[in-house]
């Protein structure tokens, strides 16, 4: 199982042209929902959709995410993403609280986490957190 975080969604389903790079990205989140693994949470849903003001293209983006299903966020989620929130910040490594409620789910349901954005790195130091790197590229 792959947790898919916004950046990568993104890459995927705006209209832009992607260099090769961005290409190997999305090419390998085809590949993962091909194979039934990608998966994503209500917030990162909500990232994507809060970032499209075009209602046509949101409705459009809405259906494509509609085929997947949230995995569901408990409350010791809430309580693990402040605890490594916590555990980061002493560290000196700040992030958003979607980061972190993306750290704890991930790490409960023992998926990696696919994302371009570099701050997963920096957690990933401090945390029991796999990030998934494409196969190809």
């Amino acid at each position: 199982m792959v947790l898919v975080d916004t950046t990568i969604w993104s890459l995927a389903l705006r209209r832009k042209r992607p260099g090769p790079k961005e290409q190997v990205l999305i090419d390998e989140l085809s590949e993962l929902v091909k194979e039934l693994r990608a998966v994503l949470i209500g917030p990162v849903r909500q990232e994507i959709l809060s970032s499209i003001p075009d209602p046509a293209e949101f409705e459009v983006v809405r259906q494509h995410l509609a085929a997947f299903d949230d995995l569901q966020i408990v409350q010791a989620d809430f309580e693990e993403a402040a605890r490594v929130y916590n555990t980061c910040r002493k560290k000196g490594i700040q992030g958003s609280h979607v980061d972190f409620l993306i750290c704890a789910v991930a790490i409960r349901h023992s998926a990696a986490v696919f994302t371009t954005d570099k701050d997963f790195t920096n957690y990933s130091k401090l945390l029991d957190l796999e990030l998934h790197k494409p196969r190809k590229g």
